[in-house]
């Protein structure tokens, strides 16, 4: 039987083709509107009888093209020389960063020696946009979705203890859509109460940055509907105010900042 990192609710095509593990229902009780972010006007926008319907939707950024070609292939290259992990859901993952337990509050360096070699160009590319002017990742996360595995990650929130104002995330080897939701009607439209769901289009090589309501009000998944072919996405994290310098954990912060500065980084086992 082919590996699989699925624990508790989570389920993959391994896990329910293969071990014969039931995938979640969804909910048919609750009603969902459906927009689509248009990055030009920043507005989530739909139609319905032929009349547009449009909101401002804050806190999403897009870089197309955020990457080469020839950097897509070098950077692909480089992260199957080493080991991908199973994770939840049919995703594999490479993890650079320090050892957390989120739900007691508690982090240490353990195994981290820094981000990869390979994200210092990026990382100094990302400070071009005023936006990331300040960035300073302490994190990143390589995920592997295959649509042969059914890979996907659930709709959540990124915690905001230890990390801070800022996500982002470059999309490699393939088009998809990632998928905003607040499970709450919002008062500045008419729905009718229900939900709303904002889908994101995430071209290839393009960087996406979460901040504001988006990265702390609105849930994102990648559905496994939306998962075509082979993609891979690199995520980078920054410290929260707790850890930066006033902060009352602020030597745990400049420590992992100096170390993920090194840029001399290997996957966490």
């Amino acid at each position: 039987m082919a590996a699989c990192g699925c624990k508790g609710i989570r389920t993959c095509l391994i896990c329910e083709q293969v071990g014969g593990k039931a995938a979640p229902a969804g909910s048919t009780e609750q009603v969902w509107h459906d927009f689509s972010y248009d990055p030009s006007s920043a507005q989530a926008v739909r139609y319905v009888d032929g009349v547009q319907q449009s909101f401002p939707f804050t806190g999403v950024f897009l870089w197309d093209s955020f990457i080469s070609e020839e950097e897509e292939e070098e950077l692909i290259s480089k992260m199957d020389e080493d080991i991908w992990r199973e994770s939840q859901s049919g995703r594999r993952k490479q993890d650079f960063g320090p050892k957390v337990n989120f739900r007691k509050r508690r982090v240490r360096v353990g195994g981290f020696c820094g981000l990869p070699s390979l994200s210092r160009t990026l990382v100094s590319r990302m400070s071009r946009t005023p936006l990331l002017a300040a960035f300073q990742p302490v994190e990143q996360c390589n995920l592997d979705y295959s649509p042969q595995r059914g890979a996907a990650i659930d709709p959540h929130l990124d915690d905001s203890w230890l990390w801070g104002e800022r996500l982002v995330s470059i999309n490699l080897l393939s088009d998809t859509t990632m998928t905003m939701s607040l499970d709450e009607d919002l008062c500045v439209l008419n729905l009718d109460g229900g939900g709303v769901r904002v889908a994101v289009q995430l071209p290839r090589r393009s960087m996406l940055v979460l901040y504001g309501e988006a990265r702390h009000r609105w849930k994102h998944a990648i559905h496994r509907r939306d998962v075509h072919s082979r993609r891979v996405c690199m995520t980078f994290r920054e410290l929260s105010a707790e850890f930066l310098p006033g902060g009352q954990q602020a030597d745990m912060g400049a420590r992992l900042l100096d170390i993920a500065s090194g840029f001399q980084g290997v996957p966490l086992s």
